[in-house]
């Protein structure tokens, strides 16, 4: 898989399909398996690993920080914890985190609290740009120190603290902030609360919850997560599901494309992260969850999907939370849905790869549909399923798979004349994405 840079053109409407997929396991889970494989003892399997762009980031960063990670075969590694604090590089040691926030966020919320780190971090172009300061304001209470002060964008330099103190916090929307405070009170000296009153992400937990010597949690609607610092963690072994954010832009353009009908096999169906499709579901889309089963303290199973006469969306910021990633594709649906859609609580999407808000509001300008974003919400005047075959989306170069995915869909369903670029940076989630569509009966071009 290359990640040399390449410009998606489309220009034909999709016909009526009628397939069973399987799409790329989860990126959220395959880069937490490694991270905490990595600061467990003894040796950790994780299968059915996304083998993307942020995930192979993931490997190399552990690698470079003294952890032996062995592939067995393709999606399949065996990962050699030496326990907490154990991370080790050379004073100054450039780690870049690519495109991943997930990486970037749960690996200062380690290496803050691992004795004798000082590094460069770093990322790419569009992770450069966003703002890490929640997790910096965090990791500098637990006493690991940023440089140069008050700067909260990579690049940065790190010094982890020898003395780490367990913290108390109060947890947000953001799952990776979250994720960091837990990570670095396994290794800080007494014990780390977290009240979490809404629910987030919960993969760091499900990996972590065998472990109760080290992690408990208490409650359900008001949670605390109580962390015991210094604690050894034994071995994980992981089989990683689909992807549910990677399997959303299947679903939207099933939705919307007459006659059609998808499986999608063995999805990771955490109920933290199935809000497309319960949001969906309201508004009559033909959607059933089929065959659930846990594995990891994750639930599992297959989703069908049917084209189906959607209502205009109506998404309280309750639904924010769990579907932040499908927000670009939710905006498409609302889009070619006759009437008016609204999204409420989604400010933080200008803080994404790209400013999603802004990004998407251009892009559907370009097919005539209208939009009006205040300071937290967004509404969409849907035309319904227009013809656009005499018009033209033009995608810059914004380094957001998401967008990517949600221009590609909007193309293929309205016939618009279309060229998405940097289209390779879909690879950092969802290296399969252009051989389904193929599968499905997308018709596309590929200009290096």
């Amino acid at each position: 898989m290359s990640s040399k840079s390449f410009t998606v053109g489309l220009k034909s409407k999709i016909k009526s399909f009628k397939r069973i997929i399987n799409v790329d396991p989860d990126k959220s889970l395959s880069i937490r398996s490694f991270l905490i494989g990595s600061i467990c003892q003894k040796v950790s399997i994780a299968e059915n690993v996304l083998e993307s762009e942020d995930v192979k980031n993931s490997i190399l960063t552990c690698r470079k920080l003294g952890v032996k990670i062995i592939k067995i075969k393709p999606q399949k590694y065996k990962i050699y914890g030496k326990g907490l604090g154990s991370f080790y590089a050379k004073k100054n040691t450039q780690l870049n985190f690519g495109n991943s926030g997930t990486l970037a966020r749960l690996l200062i919320g380690l290496l803050s609290t691992t004795p004798n780190i000082e590094v460069k971090i770093k990322g790419d172009h569009s992770l450069n740009k966003r703002n890490m300061k929640e997790v910096i304001k965090l990791m500098s209470k637990f006493g690991a120190i940023f440089l140069p002060k008050n700067k909260f964008k990579f690049p940065l330099k790190i010094i982890s603290t020898s003395y780490p103190i367990g913290i108390n916090f109060r947890a947000g929307v953001s799952a990776q902030v979250k994720s960091a405070v837990m990570l670095a009170g396994l290794n800080s000296f007494g014990n780390t609360n977290i009240i979490e009153e809404e629910k987030s992400r919960n993969h760091t937990e499900n990996l972590l919850k065998d472990n109760t010597r080290a992690i408990k949690i208490f409650g359900d609607k008001k949670k605390l997560i109580k962390i015991y610092g210094k604690k050894h963690l034994d071995p994980i072994n992981v089989s990683i599901p689909g992807d549910i954010s990677s399997s959303a832009f299947f679903a939207a353009l099933t939705l919307l494309n007459q006659n059609s009908s998808i499986k999608i096999r063995d999805v990771g169906l955490n109920p933290t992260r199935t809000g497309f499709y319960q949001l969906l579901k309201k508004q009559n889309a033909k959607i059933k969850f089929m065959n659930l089963k846990k594995k990891n303290n994750e639930l599992r199973g297959d989703i069908i999907i049917q084209s189906s006469k959607i209502k205009p969306i109506q998404a309280s910021k309750k639904y924010y939370v769990n579907s932040t990633d499908e927000y670009p594709i939710l905006f498409v649906i609302a889009a070619l849905t006759k009437g008016i859609s609204v999204f409420n609580g989604i400010g933080d999407l200008k803080n994404k790869e790209s400013n999603r808000i802004k990004e998407m509001q251009k892009i559907l300008k370009q097919i005539g549909v209208k939009t009006v974003a205040h300071k937290n919400n967004l509404k969409i005047f849907g035309k319904g399923m227009i013809d656009a075959s005499n018009k033209k989306i033009n995608v810059p170069n914004l380094g957001d798979h998401r967008v990517c995915m949600s221009s590609f869909i909007l193309a293929i369903l309205t016939g618009a004349k279309t060229k998405i670029k940097n289209f390779e940076t879909v690879y950092t989630s969802s290296p399969s994405f252009l051989n389904i569509m193929k599968k499905l009966g997308a018709k596309f071009e590929i200009e290096k």
